[in-house]
């Protein structure tokens, strides 16, 4: 009996290594890469502001740093956007803001008098110039409300549903304030901000849900606001003659991208922005011919996740030249258990299981979807939730709302989120082409292995990233369409339970290993 169970014991693991033949299209683009960012909303206020100069730079080359040590280990996973959240100065009116958690209100440039004063934002600012010095190539700012003097109620978030929290005629105003605020900041910082993003999640309502307060600031916006704001900033960039590009419409899920949700004239915003309408944006200047979506709420069961995917992929597909970006991800679903710890996104978590099922998504968003960009939503967390790449704490607790919480100085720790994260964003840089591996069927491989693969004309480099959600390492074979690769060899770098980003020993093209329940970035050289 026992020599009959070892046999079959030897019959599975052989089973399980059976080496897989991958063919790569190497002279198939599918799409131009434009990179993978996070935000700084909202925690670097603070920790920017005060913290210790020390822990500051050691959390800012996590987030920025592109530096390979002497051991051949990256130092930071090397984002390539950085998004600069532009307050809409709750912070100034305190309590009175009504915002309920003082981390969560923000600064504004703009004074109540309209004078500018661009020596706020100190927090912010510290990680702008980190983000620089350490070589990250582009810049986002984004608002999640007009400033407090503009709006309808004198708050940063609204009071009534399906419309703009800004008073009557206030759209040149507003546009100004996004155009002045852009110059003033990249005078003052030496950095050029390449784009502005105007609205965030238009179709919430950003209304109270206790009482008469709100948790951050935020407004709704209907699609024609969003196109009259646009026209108005297109204008003022053009008459200032500045080269940043307008990105909307920052969906607050992507099915509002590409159908009609609930009629209220927040949804179907590819065909309204992008169709063959009179609300194409494509005939402003300074307008990018891309549309941002948020995966919130679209990612589970996975079922969902492909099929909503394809859906955006395909309605994009009929506009010409437009592309697609995930710019805001967080995990609030409640995928269960057997997925993540704690079965939500409540709770923290900085192991490999719930940076799997980040790592999966991002592999649907750009291998389903064609994502063209990838975005985190918050890159530093205080609180006991899976929404950071880097977490705070006072060294006793998993976080805390608590105001003085961390506020001046805590520990931080990385999480396998991050690492799982730089898989993509260290090595996949703008301008890289992401190319074609056929026959991948996307169920099937969604709790098995996922490949992407990518081209750097450039440096003459052959990037595969891998996700293994599975429970056993599996070996490939990968063939290329064209091109052989120095050596028919590639480098790999492993984030898994024991290896962050980790750089291992060289393996043939003919013969590569994928651990179990981990990411890995193949890196080969073209001959």
């Amino acid at each position: 009996m026992r020599k009959v169970y070892l046999l079959l014991l030897l019959v599975i693991s052989s089973l399980s290594f059976a080496q897989r033949t991958v063919t790569i299209s190497t002279d198939h683009v599918v799409q131009t890469m434009d990179g993978f960012g996070g935000s700084d909303a909202w925690r670097t206020q603070f920790v920017g502001k005060n913290w210790p100069e020390q822990k500051k730079n050691a959390i800012a080359d996590l987030l920025f740093s592109k530096e390979i040590d002497a051991n051949g280990n990256p130092k930071g996973i090397g984002l390539s956007i950085w998004r600069f959240n532009l307050g809409a100065g709750s912070a100034e009116q305190g309590e009175n803001s009504k915002v309920s958690d003082e981390w969560r209100r923000s600064e504004c440039f703009l004074n109540a008098d309209g004078t500018y004063d661009f020596s706020k934002q100190e927090g912010q600012r510290w990680f702008l110039q980190a983000a620089k010095k350490r070589g990250v190539e582009k810049f986002l700012i984004f608002t999640n409300s007009p400033p407090v003097h503009m709006t309808n109620n004198g708050l940063s978030f609204a009071s009534q549903k399906n419309k703009l929290n800004l008073k009557d005629g206030a759209i040149p105003k507003f546009a100004d304030f996004l155009v002045q605020s852009i110059q003033g900041l990249e005078k003052k910082e030496g950095i050029k901000f390449d784009y502005v993003s105007p609205i965030n999640e238009p179709q919430w309502e950003w209304m109270p849900k206790h009482g008469d307060t709100n948790s951050q600031e935020g407004t709704p916006a209907t699609n024609q606001e969003i196109y009259d704001l646009t026209k108005s900033l297109s204008e003022k960039l053009k008459a200032k003659k500045m080269s940043t590009e307008i990105v909307i419409a920052e969906a607050a899920q992507i099915d509002y991208l590409y159908e009609n949700v609930n009629a209220e004239n927040r949804d179907n915003q590819i065909d309204f922005f992008f169709g063959k309408t009179k609300t194409n944006v494509t005939k402003f200047s300074n307008v990018k011919n891309v549309i941002l979506g948020h995966s919130y709420f679209t990612t589970w069961p996975i079922e969902r996740q492909v099929l909503s995917r394809k859906l955006i992929a395909a309605e994009v597909k009929q506009k010409p030249g437009l592309k697609y970006w995930q710019s805001e991800y967080c995990i609030l679903e409640n995928p269960g258990e057997n997925e993540i710890p704690g079965g939500s996104g409540g709770g923290r978590d900085l192991g490999m299981q719930t940076a799997l099922f980040v790592a999966r998504l991002i592999h649907n968003d750009i291998a389903v979807a064609n994502a063209a960009s990838w975005q985190w939503w918050t890159s530093i967390t205080r609180v006991d939730y899976k929404d950071g790449l880097i977490y705070l704490d006072d060294g006793k607790s998993n976080g805390g709302t608590e105001p003085n919480y961390v506020k001046n100085d805590g520990e931080f720790h990385d999480s396998k989120l991050l690492w799982a994260l730089g898989n993509y964003s260290l090595f996949v840089r703008p301008g890289m082409q992401r190319i074609e591996i056929p026959n991948q069927n996307e169920l099937d491989v969604a709790n098995d292995v996922m490949l992407t693969a990518y081209k750097d004309i450039q440096n003459k480099k052959l990037i595969v990233v891998a996700v293994n959600c599975g429970k056993e390492a599996q070996k490939y074979k990968l063939d290329l369409s064209k091109g052989t690769l120095k050596n028919n060899e590639f480098t790999p770098y492993v984030t898994s339970d024991s290896s962050n980003l980790k750089k291992a020993n060289s393996q043939k093209i003919n013969n590569l290993e994928i651990p179990a329940k981990s990411v890995v970035t193949f890196v080969g050289e073209f001959e």
